[in-house]
């Protein structure tokens, strides 16, 4: 029996792919467009997808936000909640993963909010959980800058302890709807949590009625050393990059061991890799899609303001045509800056831009006709041994075509090789997620 593996998608609340022929005009605010993205995915029978979010104007590249505006790239931005809302009313099993930062958000709120997202979406909810990397998002909210990353680390671990003491403050039978003795909610099931910790103290309880989860489902991305260990303590799922099979296997190895000693079961915790398929009706045709598009001037500047927003460090002052002239660190997304730069390759900013995918490096390289992929992607898992993958433009933008490509093309070959769902058998995301 081949391995059976889970699928899911990230994209931004951002411009589409405007300058493209298959975007949706550069207007997707109304959220219609990411609406009809989500319905395809569905079609799909995805597990879920994730809203990016970043809270600044990026200013880093060429030390202005010119650049970054100029190409619609990371801003403008929109809240992700209301957009959640708008897919996941849309949808019927579609989870839909919301992103929300441990920096911006009060814990209680965050709890508050989550529990009436999952409500409205009827158990389909979860919560990606970031620290934010950039003190530029810091200063929104009257910081001068960011602690270390180690002491952000630790930080949302108390953070996500408070918000499951939130969760608990209510017992899951607290709502009684006694009509005859005209009792809503039994009292003696609502509890304060009184919580005080280093960071953080919240008297509780919630003021909303338990979810259909209970909690949501909880995806986080850490991909440094203290990065692995808070997901491996805290998630259900983990969006992860690496460099090829091997490494796959090392990071879901890695994961499953901090899981291990973190006194949880490693099969609670689904590690999906980021990649970018390119499709064509031939491998030629798709080969020349990707060289055109990672060549492209476009993609190139789109790529490196990216990663210079969320590292941090200015790239436009490294030459394209040369490697980079040393091995550069951050107190950003030092996991995401280590997997651009492949410091020792001796590639040039060029090449690193060509490698990577929108300041995710793919972990595979997936570029063929759609049973071509399929088929690669069902080999990966076999040796990596699970859990799946997080099927992603290259700049984070959503265009038709892609969603097409991928709903209507990628996975209906991948549903008769047995290796994805061909339908929902679970209510909630969470069931969704530990289904196989």
């Amino acid at each position: 029996m081949p391995t059976k593996f889970h699928l899911a998608s990230i994209f931004n609340f951002t411009p589409d792919d405007w300058q493209g022929p298959f975007g949706n005009g550069g207007s997707p605010w109304n959220g219609r467009f990411h609406v009809e993205v989500a319905r395809a995915f569905e079609r799909a029978c995805f597990d879920f997808v994730i809203i990016e979010d970043k809270l600044m104007v990026p200013e880093t590249y060429g030390g202005s936000s010119e650049a970054a505006l100029r190409q619609g790239t990371i801003a403008p931005k929109h809240d992700p909640v209301p957009l959640a809302a708008a897919m996941g009313l849309a949808t019927s099993h579609l989870g839909i993963v919301a992103t929300l930062s441990t920096m911006a958000y009060p814990p209680f709120m965050t709890a508050r909010l989550a529990s009436t997202m999952d409500s409205l979406l009827e158990g389909r909810f979860g919560w990606n959980i970031v620290t934010s990397a950039e003190d530029l998002a810091a200063r929104n909210f009257g910081l001068e800058s960011l602690p270390p990353r180690d002491v952000r680390y630790e930080m949302a671990d108390e953070y996500v302890d408070l918000v499951r003491e939130l969760f608990g403050s209510w017992d899951e039978d607290a709502v009684v709807l006694d009509r005859e003795n005209g009792v809503y909610v039994d009292a003696s099931k609502v509890r304060p949590i009184n919580f005080v910790g280093k960071y953080y103290q919240c008297r509780g309880p919630l003021n909303t009625v338990p979810s259909p989860q209970h909690r949501p489902a909880f995806v986080q991305a850490g991909a440094s050393p203290r990065g692995r260990r808070f997901a491996a303590r805290n998630a259900d799922a983990i969006i992860a990059i690496a460099n090829g099979v091997e490494g796959m296997r090392r990071f879901r190895d890695d994961v499953r061991a901090h899981a291990v000693a973190a006194g949880r079961d490693p099969d609670e915790i689904k590690v999906l890799f980021c990649v970018t398929p390119t499709l064509g009706e031939t491998e030629r045709e798709a080969i020349g899609r990707h060289q055109r598009m990672v060549s492209s001037p476009q993609f190139i500047r789109d790529l490196l303001i990216q990663t210079s927003s969320i590292t941090e460090i200015d790239f436009a002052r490294f030459d394209l045509d040369e490697p980079l002239p040393e091995r550069l660190t951050t107190n950003g997304e030092q996991g995401s800056l280590d997997m651009f730069q492949q410091w020792g390759s001796g590639k040039t900013l060029r090449q690193l831009v060509m490698d990577s995918a929108g300041g995710l490096v793919s972990s595979l390289e997936l570029i063929g006709t759609p049973d071509q992929v399929a088929e690669r992607m069902g080999e990966a898992m076999e040796e990596v041994g699970g859990d799946g993958f997080v099927i992603t433009t290259p700049s984070l933008r959503m265009n038709r075509r892609f969603a097409i490509d991928i709903a209507d093309g990628l996975v209906p070959a991948l549903q008769r090789r047995g290796l994805t769902r061909s339908a929902y058998t679970k209510p909630t995301l969470r069931q969704t997620l530990t289904e196989f």
